[in-house]
C-alpha cells in the first residue's frame, strides 16, 4: 500500500522584483506503508517546502499530493498524521505534562486516555524525570523528544518529521533512532528530512535525494553508500561536490 504519492509537485514564490523563484521542481515520489523513508538534501534544497505541501501548510503551484489516498486539505488526515517541524515552538511556561495534556485535549481524548498516553510517551522518549519541568528549561534535545511525544499522542499512521535529529548529541540521536525503529515495528510509516546521510544510514529502507528543488535519486542507503569510498560521516554537500567533480 502507498502511504504518500506525489506527482509533478512544484512550488514557486515571487521575490521582491516579482520574479518567480522555483524551490521545488516537478517532484515525483512514492512512499510505501510501513517504511522509514529519508528525504535528504543540503540546506535550501526544498525539503521543508515539500513537507509543508504534504501537511497542507502550503499550497502547490502545480502537481498533486495524496496522503493515504486523500488530499492534504482533507480534515480527516489530522487524526492519522503526526507532524514535527524543524524548529518547534511550544508554550514555554507549561510543564511537559501540561503541554501533552493540552495536545491530548485537542484530539478529544478522555482524561484517562491522556494520563495513560503521557505515562507511556514520557517513558518512551526518556523524559519521565522532566514531567514537571517547564519547557523553557528544556535543552534542544529534550525539546525534540517532547515534540516526538506530542507527535505520537494521536497514535498516527504516518509520521512526518522535519530534521528530527538536528542539533542532537549522540545520546539524543540514539534515543530518537530507537523511537523511529519502534514506530516502524508497529507498522507506522516514517517520512523524515535530513541533510546528513548518516542520520538515514541505520534507519531508512529507502532515501530520496533532493538537489536545488529537483529529485536526484531514490535508492536504498546501502546502494547509495556503496557508490562512495568514504568511511567517515558523509554529508550531502560532500556527495554533491564529489559527484560534480566526477
Amino acid at each position: 500500500m502507498i502511504t504518500i504519492k506525489i506527482e509533478g509537485l512544484s512550488k514557486h514564490y515571487r521575490n521582491g522584483t516579482m520574479r518567480k523563484k522555483k524551490v521545488l521542481d516537478n517532484l515525483d515520489l512514492t512512499v510505501n506503508q510501513g517504511e522509514i523513508f529519508g528525504f535528504l538534501g543540503p540546506n535550501g534544497a526544498g525539503k521543508t517546502t515539500t513537507l509543508k505541501l504534504l501537511t497542507g501548510l502550503s499550497v502547490p503551484s502545480s502537481g498533486k499530493v495524496w496522503i493515504l489516498n486523500r488530499e492534504p486539505a482533507d480534515p480527516s488526515l489530522r487524526k492519522v498524521i503526526g507532524f514535527l517541524p524543524e524548529n518547534p515552538q511550544f508554550h514555554r511556561y507549561l510543564t511537559a505534562e501540561e503541554f501533552l495534556t493540552c495536545c491530548g485535549e485537542l484530539f478529544s481524548l478522555t482524561s484517562n486516555e491522556i494520563n495513560e498516553k503521557i505515562n507511556y510517551l514520557l517513558k518512551l522518549v526518556e523524559l519521565e524525570d522532566a514531567r514537571h519541568l517547564i519547557l523553557n528549561k528544556f535543552s534542544k534535545g529534550m525539546t525534540q523528544r517532547i515534540g516526538i511525544a506530542q507527535v505520537l499522542l494521536n497514535d498516527p499512521e504516518l509520521l512526518i518529521l522535519d530534521e528530527p535529529m538536528a542539533g542532537l548529541d549522540p545520546m539524543g540521536r540514539k534515543i530518537v533512532s530507537k523511537i523511529l525503529l519502534k514506530m516502524k515495528s508497529e507498522g507506522k510509516t516514517v517520512f523524515f528530512s535530513s541533510h546528513i546521510l548518516h542520520d538515514a544510514e541505520n534507519l531508512c529502507d529507502r532515501v530520496a535525494i533532493l538537489v536545488k528543488g529537483k529529485l536526484s535519486t531514490v535508492d536504498s542507503v546501502k546502494n547509495l553508500l556503496d557508490s562512495f569510498s568514504k568511511t567517515s560521516l558523509v554529508s550531502l554537500e560532500d556527495i554533491f561536490i564529489e559527484r560534480s567533480g566526477s
